[in-house]
């Protein structure tokens, strides 16, 4: 089955996602608004705040634009720049957080290997919003399996390749994340890779999402999640000023 990205799908999902934050902004700059012709202030800040209100509501959308509609992500020549080996007995993993674009796609990149679908999404623990409703139009993989973020149900060295594709950043507690890597290395083949794509907690990032950034994570906290795991080698490649792709093993 192949998934046929609409135009602007991207932006759509995030319009669709956080519509909450969007409705809150958009009431807020009313206010804001409505109250310079009740109050006497300084038309520079009223100008000010209106131009930080719009960009915070507005670059989102354009950078978003930008990475997930314009930038050839979702063609995954990124990946298949890697040049996995794919033959028949290989196994695969792709785990997700209840919200898989992504299946398919590895899928048709690696036709011969078996590919098992993971979700972790726990509705005790990842309460977000825009998680909640991305689930209710994610993209089903046959078989896909629900997990605990503990446990990954394989035995020891049995997946050649392990994906996260914009996923674990909505694991938010460091001893957490370091369990999932953990069980993703024990599941790992001696010489397999866990391919992770993530938004950095980075400036470039500040820039397209202002305080949005912070419900990702610093490269240097990646970093220290997959040395605690046990990870030996970890190399980072930039897709665009925004998406970072962590190669380990």
């Amino acid at each position: 089955m192949e998934i046929k990205r609409r135009h602007f799908q991207g932006v759509l999902n995030i319009l669709s996602f956080n519509r909450h934050f969007y409705v809150y902004g958009l009431l807020t700059l009313t206010l804001i608004t409505v109250s310079k012709f009740i109050f006497s202030w300084p038309d520079i800040w009223y100008w000010i705040i209106v131009a930080a209100f719009i960009y915070g509501l507005f670059m989102p959308l354009i950078i978003s634009a930008y990475v997930y509609d314009f930038s050839g992500f979702y063609q995954f020549d990124w990946l298949k720049n890697m040049k996995l080996e794919d033959r028949k007995g290989m196994l695969n993993l792709n785990i997700n957080a209840g919200f898989d674009e992504t299946s398919y796609i590895i899928k048709s990149i690696l036709p011969e290997s078996n590919l098992q679908v993971y979700d972790f999404y726990n509705a005790q623990q990842h309460t977000e919003p825009a998680i909640i409703r991305a689930r209710k139009v994610s993209h089903v993989y046959p078989n896909t399996m629900q997990i605990s973020s503990a446990s990954i149900p394989l035995a020891d060295h049995l997946a050649e390749n392990i994906f996260l594709i914009s996923a674990i950043h909505e694991i938010r507690h460091h001893s957490e994340r370091v369990q999932f890597l953990k069980e993703c290395r024990r599941v790992c083949k001696p010489h397999g890779k866990v391919i992770m794509v993530e938004h950095l907690r980075d400036f470039p990032n500040f820039l397209a999402f202002t305080i949005g950034f912070t419900h990702f994570f610093s490269r240097n906290t990646w970093v220290k999640a997959f040395k605690e795991a046990g990870f030996t080698s970890i190399e980072q490649t930039r897709f665009t000023p925004f998406m970072s792709i962590f190669k380990c093993s």
